[in-house]
């Protein structure tokens, strides 16, 4: 029995517990803004307590989603004349009580918040709060104008409604607005140049102040537009009544692309942002502009990030330019390479050649028994094969000149010709180089096949020219001559042919011209070095 008892007792003590923890705390008191005070559920969390706002002054709001009851009291500093104030109650936006006087019997003596000042308080009841809105006004008789609002809002605060989005522009007769009506949550718009202004139409509520609008470039993510107020007139809804509007200025759409239009209730929440998440609006633009508009901070940016691309591109041009004519050089370089050994091939092949004929030369002359002119002959050639031999890519003219001299001294002792070696006036023979032994083999072959049985009576003419840029080589001889249509097996002409082809590989900005041209007393060889001087 005594089991029982106990059981009974401690369920009785639990249910006052509970209900204890339901009533009103008394012993926390929130300041409710302006002069008022109010205490509300123990069990109550999420309390947002005296709002103010820049577009309403002397309006306070206390936001108690979570609260059935609530007691309002109001606090008065010992020098106000409590006499002359009046106050009303709202519920519901209905007047319970309208324009009445403080109770003055109803007074008592309080501390603010502990501290020492003495201020006559009263209450104006505890109300139920749940689902309701708690208007009390009040003002003091002697300042009408000022007129003081505290709200108490116990209702969820509904989610804000854009209407329309409208575009103004100017006309010949004065302005006009195209209208975008109940726009969905992602809404295309272009924006000519006349277009000067975007204006938002919000569903009308009590507490349109309450909501504060932004608009974010979601490309950067930064705002670029706030606003606290809206404006009320020139826009009528259906039950005509003036819907609120915000007016922005096109110009703060830099540039083409998705824009946020973010609408919230300025509350200091104290749930996750998940709850928050509720009661925010968001609408997005994708805004085309006839024209864009840069910041000079962008424009920088630009023109830098536009300077590094083209520098960039730049770069990686000249390097590719670079790489392919290092490729281009290496391969002109190994055809150079090749075409020297080809030509060093054939001067190897000349050589002998040379000197398989002037040795024949020295046994024709002692086959005849002129041992005076083999002698003479023997020592031409001593100092000729030094020069011969040398392995120079490069003679002066002057060196040219003497090589031929003693060839064509060398090989008058054998056949008794005449020759003349005759140079410009204006022609530095010993700064001008040419290829060794250039001329040697055509010379040797107006001798061998052109005067060779002429005797006294034949002459060989050689002639350095300067004409303007180009050095011209002439051989004349007045021999018998040759049809320059038939081939010869000449191993000199054909040796010397291919070494002309070979120096026009190498020296390609100088080209070596060759022509043999018959005349009626004889041969003429022309071989012409373009810009070569």
């Amino acid at each position: 029995m005594k089991k029982i008892i106990f059981i009974f007792l401690s369920f009785i003590v639990v249910v006052s517990t509970v209900n204890a923890q339901k009533g009103i705390n008394f012993n926390l008191i929130y300041a409710a803004g302006g002069k008022m005070l109010m205490c509300v559920d123990s069990s109550a969390k999420n309390v947002v307590y005296s709002l103010g706002f820049p577009n309403q002054p002397y309006t306070s709001f206390n936001y108690l989603p979570e609260v059935n009851n609530v007691s309002i009291s109001i606090n008065f500093r010992k020098n106000i004349s409590i006499q002359h104030y009046r106050y009303t109650i709202l519920v519901d936006n209905k007047p319970i009580l309208l324009n009445k006087s403080i109770d003055m019997s109803q007074l008592k003596d309080t501390h603010a918040g502990g501290d020492e000042e003495i201020f006559r308080s009263t209450t104006f009841g505890i109300f139920t709060i749940k689902d309701k809105i708690i208007t009390i006004i009040t003002y003091d008789i002697k300042k009408p104008q000022d007129v003081y609002k505290n709200i108490f809002y116990g209702k969820p605060i509904p989610r804000a409604k854009v209407l329309s989005f409208s575009k103004h522009f100017k006309t010949d007769q004065g302005v006009d607005y195209k209208w975008i009506i109940n726009p969905k949550d992602r809404t295309r718009i272009a924006l000519t140049e006349k277009e000067d202004e975007l204006t938002i139409v919000k569903d009308i509520s009590d507490i349109d102040y309450l909501y504060y609008t932004t608009i974010k470039d979601k490309k950067n993510n930064k705002i670029i537009f706030e606003s606290t107020i809206w404006r009320y007139g020139g826009i009528i809804s259906k039950e005509h009544e003036p819907l609120p509007n915000i007016n922005i200025d096109k110009n703060i759409f830099k540039k083409s692309g998705d824009y946020e239009i973010i609408i919230q209730p300025r509350i200091k929440w104290t749930v996750s942002p998940k709850e928050i998440e509720k009661y925010i609006t968001r609408y997005t633009l994708s805004v085309t502009l006839a024209e864009e508009n840069y910041t000079k901070k962008e424009l920088y940016s630009y023109a830098l990030m536009a300077a590094f691309v083209i520098g960039l591109n730049f770069l990686l041009i000249l390097n590719a330019i670079k790489r392919r004519n290092k490729k281009r050089l290496t391969v002109e370089e190994q055809q150079k390479n090749t075409a020297k050994l080809q030509l060093n091939s054939i001067r190897s092949q000349l050589n002998p050649h040379f000197l398989f004929n002037a040795l024949s030369g020295i046994q024709n002359l002692m086959n005849k028994n002129e041992i005076d002119n083999a002698n003479k002959y023997l020592s031409k050639f001593a100092r000729l094969t030094r020069n011969v031999l040398d392995d120079k890519e490069l003679i002066s003219l002057s060196q040219e000149k003497t090589l031929l001299d003693d060839y064509l001294q060398m090989e008058q002792l054998r056949f008794g010709f005449k020759y003349e070696i005759n140079c410009s006036e204006n022609l530095d023979l010993d700064n001008v180089e040419i290829p060794s032994m250039l001329l040697q083999p055509f010379v040797e072959n107006a001798v061998k096949h052109g005067i060779s049985k002429k005797a006294t009576n034949g002459k060989i003419i050689i002639t350095f020219t300067k004409q303007a840029n180009d050095l011209e080589l002439t051989v004349v001889d007045n021999g018998n001559g040759f049809d320059t249509e038939k081939k010869h097996n000449g191993l000199g002409l054909l040796l010397s042919e291919s070494r002309i082809a070979l120096l026009n590989s190498i020296y390609k900005e100088n080209r070596f011209t060759l022509a043999i041209q018959p005349t009626p007393n004889g041969t003429k060889i022309s071989l012409t070095l373009t810009d070569w001087l």
